[in-house]
């Protein structure tokens, strides 16, 4: 089985962060999705585990971040075409989200970033796979 990665991150609003990431064109898994959390797929082996303030509460004794104010991490995609960057990134603009820093276009690699309606940062990005070949 493939090793897949589970991101937990804390919402203020459940369906408003849910509603978000559907925009974006990724899907809730009703199975593992409740009124305090929802799995968001975003590809077969990576999900983002929405969690209420509250629930998120129940599983560390530390403090929420505000990511408001503080970068507590920051959340990398990859994508499968420079076009695929802008739709998603350009779809999180238009559905809440803000931008996250500058467009990086190093020709062979390009990548842009938002923050969700949490403030938590996403960044997007393309590599030619020819550079990653010849080790650019």
């Amino acid at each position: 089985m493939a090793q897949m990665i589970f991101v937990n991150l804390p919402v203020k609003d459940l369906e408003t962060a849910k509603g978000f990431f559907e925009k974006l064109g990724f899907t809730a898994n009703p199975q593992f999705t409740d009124d305090k959390t929802a799995c968001v797929v975003i590809s077969d082996t990576i999900f983002v585990m929405l969690l209420t303030e509250p629930r998120f509460k129940e599983f560390t004794k530390k403090d929420i971040a505000d990511a408001s104010k503080t970068t507590e991490a920051i959340l990398a995609l990859s994508a499968d075409s420079r076009e695929e960057v802008d739709r998603i990134v350009e779809a999180a603009l238009a559905s809440g989200g803000s931008p996250a820093g500058e467009t990086q276009d190093m020709g062979f690699m390009y990548g842009r970033s938002f923050q969700d309606p949490d403030h938590h940062i996403w960044e997007v990005m393309w590599m030619d796979p020819s550079a990653v070949e010849g080790g650019a």
